[in-house]
């Protein structure tokens, strides 16, 4: 057992932020789909002379490899620190996460406005949006809302002074 293994956590902050397994699971998939096309568009902007494209996709990329060490480190298994940094970022409450990939997807979009720069960071940013919709929470259940609605019309009636629905 080596000593990254024995630092990780076992479980303990992942499990309140109201995620099923699922859906993390989700998320994690759409970070590997960004990472990889974050990726590859930011190698194909850097083939230019425009020197804002150059810079929007060595930003694509370093997205992707910011995106690959969040979401699956084991995919950087030789890298030393891998492991710290995804220990850390799993930490993240989702609204943070969300705002992080959201705000680095959207850099090189505002960089060199182009159609590589578009595509190649859309899935970064829906990964942003699936961990913004995870800090939101679940959905209540029918029977809360219908109680809830009921309530609602209970003090609505008492506000006019009438219960039979007619007016006075």
């Amino acid at each position: 057992m080596s000593s990254e293994e024995a630092a990780a956590p076992t479980k303990t902050g992942t499990d309140d932020d109201g995620m099923s397994w699922w859906y993390r699971w989700i998320c994690k998939l759409a970070g590997v789909l960004g990472g990889i096309s974050c990726a590859t568009m930011g190698v194909w902007n850097c083939v230019t002379v425009n020197p804002l494209n150059i810079a929007a996709g060595v930003w694509m990329v370093m997205t992707a490899i910011v995106l690959f060490l969040c979401e699956v480190p084991f995919c950087c298994q030789f890298v030393e620190f891998a492991n710290a940094i995804a220990a850390r970022a799993d930490r993240l409450k989702p609204w943070q996460k969300a705002l992080f990939y959201c705000g680095m997807a959207l850099f090189p979009i505002f960089l060199s406005f182009s159609i590589t720069t578009l595509f190649g960071n859309a899935i970064a940013f829906a990964t942003g949006v699936l961990y913004g919709l995870a800090s939101l929470g679940k959905k209540g259940d029918a029977v809360s809302y219908a109680r809830l609605q009921h309530q609602k019309q209970g003090d609505e009636e008492k506000l006019t002074g009438t219960t039979d629905g007619s007016v006075p």
